[in-house]
């Protein structure tokens, strides 16, 4: 059993941490890109110069003799999800911390710009299976839990299904969210191309439905190991999601070399795919400083409004 003042000292961690982020680098950049659900009626007023002609209330014009416009300010409150995969291959770390640790950082980033403008976050964590979901809720005990689960929460499974945690969210989300999908995305029989290939088209299609229904983002973590072989002589390889073990030899130039190909090859078509779909995406290395790439992901997408 965890030992429950690690787990609150753990959480109060990351919450000092992400917070502090919130206030000095993320002020203001979360509230100009995410637009509200709609638009609310404010008021009727004269009309003056400048005003879209398009807002001119035609009935209220007529009755009063001169131009009267309607005015609307935009429905602000948000729902942000993020659905984070819980995979054994998020535990690998080669760095100061798991790829799930520094997955949970940067949800906490997330969640506390959407309270701080006091929207509701909820989270779904997903394997291979539906491994929780908490629906959305406002305030800064609900981000807590949702860091703690984030951090310890222990699944029933070790694989990978993005495909399945995007069909859940689809069916169980009836209003448009803004949706962080957070993920290594590495796939099941890593070491079968043409298995490879059919995951990655299914995964395209749910994701590309999933867009057209919400404001998806994709967050991609990877880890440096992840995309080269050290020179180490014969060794036995075990995908953690599947337990499959392949014998390499590592001392192979040609084995080395065609391994740092084979990745390199997944990660630019995986990003030339979603680019060419129109789905937004971040791409984020454990250990690097994630909140630059957050900023500059934030700052873009400004620019395209």
């Amino acid at each position: 059993m965890k030992d429950p003042l690690k787990i609150l000292k753990k959480v109060r961690q990351i919450e000092i941490r992400t917070r502090r982020m919130v206030t000095d680098a993320m002020a203001g950049h979360y509230n100009s890109v995410f637009k509200g659900q709609g638009m609310d009626f404010e008021e009727v007023r004269s009309y003056t110069p400048g005003d879209d002609v398009r807002s001119i209330d035609w009935n209220v014009t007529a009755k009063m003799g001169h131009p009267f416009v309607k005015r609307f300010r935009e429905e602000r409150e948000l729902t942000l999800m993020l659905v984070v995969d819980v995979s054994a291959s998020g535990d690998y770390g080669s760095r100061m911390e798991s790829k799930r640790e520094y997955a949970a950082e940067m949800a906490g980033v997330l969640a506390f710009s959407a309270i701080r403008n006091n929207d509701k976050v909820g989270l779904l964590l997903f394997t291979d299976r539906i491994e929780a979901f908490i629906p959305p809720q406002k305030g800064r005990q609900h981000v807590l839990r949702i860091i703690r689960e984030l951090l310890f929460f222990e699944p029933q499974s070790s694989g990978t299904d993005v495909k399945k945690a995007l069909d859940y969210l689809n069916r169980i989300l009836k209003r448009k969210a803004v949706t962080f999908l957070i993920s290594d995305f590495l796939v099941r029989d890593a070491f079968r191309p043409a298995r490879i290939r059919s995951q990655y088209t299914e995964l395209y299609r749910s994701l590309t439905l999933t867009d057209r229904r919400h404001d998806l983002i994709v967050i991609r973590i990877s880890d440096p190991r992840e995309c080269a072989l050290p020179n180490v002589g014969i060794v036995t390889l075990e995908d953690a999601e599947t337990g499959r073990l392949i014998e390499v030899d590592t001392g192979s130039a040609q084995v080395r070399s065609q391994f740092v190909a084979q990745n390199r090859k997944l990660r630019n078509d995986f990003r030339a795919t979603l680019k060419k779909l129109g789905v937004d995406s971040i791409y984020v290395e454990n250990g690097e400083p994630y909140i630059a790439k957050i900023r500059e992901f934030f700052l873009n997408r400004e620019k395209r409004r």
